[in-house]
């Protein structure tokens, strides 16, 4: 549940669903370019303010497993990244290149002191600190992770640490000091896999898949809850801890859908719904309530989950006809005058449109 995605003043009343639902944790993605839009001006204020929600969620009886990055997909634009990276032509981001891991330290650092009071060891809730994102996926550089690492506890960050990988990339992406977990894997792999690494575990699912996002152009995406709900009782039944990816999804607000490769380039729209569990306007799909009936299963003798909470009202509005326009000139009013053609970063712009303007002074074939 990533609380960019969730209007601020719904932030109490999806924690309260998560609740319900019977999960004792939620997961969450900073993403850095949320917070540090222009170099070294951060912001976690209002929609951005990470912190209350995680003290929401601590009042809310739930614990945080909080995933930083710096980079962290999630359908994201540039994967979380802050687009003035792009400025600098020469610099390797996402590896040890040296003035990268510069940035990565003031972000980790400022991030710190927002949420390492709140860690588990401090009285807080933040439980574990993942530590980059499915790196092995993307390469194998241990002295980059060892980096992150490196920074995350020095930020204050006094709980154990993580990586998260496929199957088959856990190799790669692990690392001395924080505990490997799985994405997507599934029955006695799991066991398998981790054994390899950290014998007799914990065993955890960073990412468990009950649906998948949608891609432009294509339906919308929907799995079935029947074989979700299996799995499920399945990894619980036997010991295993369990993340959804994603309990609910909500919304890419502005311009913050990004775009997958594989296979083709495929960005995602507007609604990040997931055909998760809680659908994007916290509406209780059949998923919620068939997963609420696996976990009451294993909760502790005498332990009541609280009632799910009424659906929130929805409305409809009356038809909105647009009978005005303005010329370009009126929307736009800076001008920057350049022989070559600039990108939005060169300018300095993150989010939005820029309009290209050009003069022809003699015809062409």
């Amino acid at each position: 549940m990533h609380y960019a995605r969730i209007p601020h003043e719904y932030w109490r009343d999806r924690l309260k669903r998560a609740r319900a639902m019977g999960l004792n944790t939620i997961s969450v993605y900073v993403f850095w370019n949320f917070h540090e839009s222009q170099p070294g001006e951060f912001d976690f204020s209002g929609q951005a303010d990470v912190a209350e929600f995680v003290r929401l969620a601590q009042e809310e009886d739930l614990y945080v497993i909080l995933r930083p990055g710096p980079y962290a997909c999630a359908e994201w634009d540039f994967g979380g990244y802050p687009s003035w990276l792009l400025k600098e032509k020469d610099m390797v981001y996402r590896s040890k290149d040296a003035r990268f891991l510069q940035y990565c330290e003031r972000y980790i650092k400022a991030l710190g002191e927002q949420l390492a009071p709140l860690t588990i060891n401090n009285g807080g809730n933040i439980l574990m600190v993942q530590v980059e994102n499915e790196y092995g996926s993307y390469d194998a550089d241990k002295e980059y992770l060892a980096a992150l690492r490196d920074m995350i506890k020095e930020a204050g960050f006094n709980v154990p640490l993580f990586t998260c990988d496929g199957g088959g990339q856990v190799e790669a992406g692990h690392i001395d000091g924080a505990l490997p977990t799985l994405n997507g894997v599934f029955s006695e792999d799991i066991f398998k896999i981790i054994d390899k690494y950290h014998p007799g575990g914990p065993y955890f699912v960073a990412e468990f898949y009950p649906a998948w996002f949608d891609v432009w152009g294509q339906y919308h995406s929907t799995v079935d809850y029947k074989r979700p709900a299996e799995q499920l009782d399945w990894m619980l039944a036997h010991g295993v801890s369990v993340s959804m990816y994603m309990f609910h999804g909500g919304t890419n607000f502005w311009y913050t859908n990004g775009a997958n490769t594989a296979g083709g380039y495929r960005p995602q729209p507007t609604s990040y719904d997931y055909d998760a569990p809680l659908g994007e306007w916290g509406n209780c799909y059949p998923k919620y309530h068939a997963f609420r009936e696996v976990i009451q299963k294993y909760l502790p003798e005498g332990t009541v989950l609280p009632d799910v909470p009424a659906d929130n009202p929805t409305t409809s509005f009356a038809t909105i006809e647009l009978k005005e326009s303005a010329p370009l000139s009126a929307a736009f009013h800076q001008a920057t005058q350049s022989e070559n053609v600039l990108s939005m970063e060169d300018l300095g712009v993150d989010f939005g449109y820029i309009h290209y303007q050009t003069t022809i002074n003699k015809a062409g074939k």
